[in-house]
């Protein structure tokens, strides 16, 4: 009997270790998604002074002030949401553009703010993470 549940436990254990993601992206690893996708419009500092910002009749956000315009907060689900396309529905103006390619690739637990665990695509996670790290602080 001992035999039986050591093993059950083995096999539990081995099922948790294939759930968890190698590494979790870092903001460095989305410094280069942002560059590839983002900083056209937004600029290589993320404020919205992209080379295609000149052309726009209204300007890209700061992305380095997404923090401060919610309340020294990072709404993590909401700028997901922008990325992949969910919330842009309604916007006025020029859209941005929508980036499949973000969503592609394999998925991995992200808490989006609310402790939920929920799959979220790698890149995107990148993305998420080196947005975060450049937001300005009070």
């Amino acid at each position: 009997m001992k035999y039986v549940m050591v093993g059950a436990w083995l096999i539990a254990g081995a099922g948790l270790v294939a759930c968890v993601p190698k590494e979790m992206p870092q903001a460095r690893d989305g410094r280069a998604l942002y560059m590839e996708y983002c900083s056209v419009c937004h600029g290589e500092t993320a404020k919205g002074d992209g080379e295609m910002a000149r052309a726009m009749s209204k300007p890209p956000k700061d992305l380095t002030l997404i923090s401060l315009r919610h309340g020294d907060t990072f709404p993590r689900a909401k700028v997901l949401s922008y990325i992949d396309g969910y919330a842009r529905s309604d916007l006025d103006g020029p859209q941005m553009p929508e980036f499949g390619e973000l969503l592609e690739g394999d998925l991995i637990p992200l808490d989006t703010g609310d402790g939920k665990m929920t799959p979220t695509p790698r890149k995107l996670v990148a993305l998420l993470e080196y947005l975060e790290s450049v937001q300005v602080t009070r």
